[in-house]
């Protein structure tokens, strides 16, 4: 019989230059159970890769980790602040790389869990949006690459930021003329912001991560949406909702997450409970659809099917686990 499993992050200079470990996937597809037995089995914490699950009291409505899950690992970014304040994600960087340093320093390691794209992105490589538009700059550059061709303005920018043109295509004028724009407003190339803004390792060094991304066959996903809204209707969405909005209310983010709305208009008499179930359902099948295509677009994941019997020793094998 096999010992058991050990996760022995490599020795580097700093916490954030260990390699960032991250499980993600659309809603639905099993990300909670999944990442469950896989940090059990290898000893880390769970790190929330959520933008709705950092508000207190908003539990059966972010699918929230229960106390019993909790109690089985630990969980970390959740419940930071009330649903009445604003969260973003450039806060959520700054406590993201607080708890890898923490967590670091006490000897231990997190798999960030979760479907919030623009959270992975801002771990993977900052969040700097650069200074205002200057729509008149922005129309200058436009028209030099309609008379000169993209390529040459792509050309220009690897003179000036090599750093920013060897991660932008040269047919996406868009973000070479928004990289040009940052070099003509500040005098520092977007890649130094961009480095400001992001992880602290060593200079023009991508971080290092491991991103697993849990997706299921085709047409797998729609009786699981279906039973994930019904229980959590059934588990007192509504009543969490309208208890919520009672006691001070949602921020401008927090009434942003998935189905709170809808719930609100149900409590107020405005959708009966049929026409909601069905109307949650398509907002999630919808925000599944963009998931889905988010992440299949961000470089690196390496994909499983959590139904697979083999999937969690795929898991362990990417994360560089053997057993003892």
């Amino acid at each position: 019989m096999k010992g058991p499993l050990h996760f022995a992050p490599p020795a580097m200079s700093s916490p954030a230059e260990r390699p960032l470990l991250a499980l993600v996937g659309p809603t639905a597809v099993g990300k909670t159970a999944f990442a469950l037995e896989l940090c059990e089995e290898l000893g880390l914490a769970i790190a929330s890769l959520d933008s709705m699950q950092v508000y207190r009291r908003m539990d059966v409505g972010t699918a929230k980790p229960t106390p019993a899950e909790r109690a089985r690992v630990p969980h970390h970014l959740i419940d930071l602040v009330e649903p009445a304040e604003r969260y973003d994600a450039r806060r959520y960087l700054s406590d993201a790389e607080a708890l890898r340093a923490r967590l670091a320093g006490e000897g231990k390691t997190a798999l960030f869990v979760g479907g919030a794209g623009l959270y992975l992105k801002a771990l993977a490589s900052g969040l700097f949006g650069g200074p205002p538009v200057d729509l008149v700059l922005r129309a200058r550059l436009q028209e030099r690459a309609r008379e000169l061709g993209r390529a040459a303005l792509h050309a220009e920018l690897a003179g000036r930021d090599p750093a920013a043109a060897a991660r932008i295509h040269p047919n996406d004028e868009k973000r070479v003329v928004r990289a040009l724009e940052v070099l003509e407003q500040t005098g520092r190339p977007l890649s130094d912001w961009q480095r400001e803004w992001g992880w602290h390792g060593p200079a023009g060094e991508a971080r290092p991560m491991c991103v697993l991304g849990l997706a299921l066959a085709p047409g797998a996903l729609e009786p699981r949406i279906r039973r994930r809204i019904r229980a959590m209707l059934e588990g007192g969405w509504v009543q969490e909702a309208s208890a919520i909005r009672a006691a001070g209310g949602f921020g401008p983010t927090a009434i942003q997450a998935l189905g709170y709305r809808e719930v609100l208009a149900h409590a107020d008499g405005e959708l009966g409970a049929a026409e909601l179930e069905e109307r949650l359902v398509q907002l999630t099948r919808r925000f599944v659809r963009r998931q889905s295509t988010w992440f299949r677009s961000f470089p690196g994941i390496h994909w499983l099917d959590p139904g697979s019997s083999d999937a969690r020793a795929e898991a362990r094998r990417r994360l560089g686990v053997s057993g003892s």
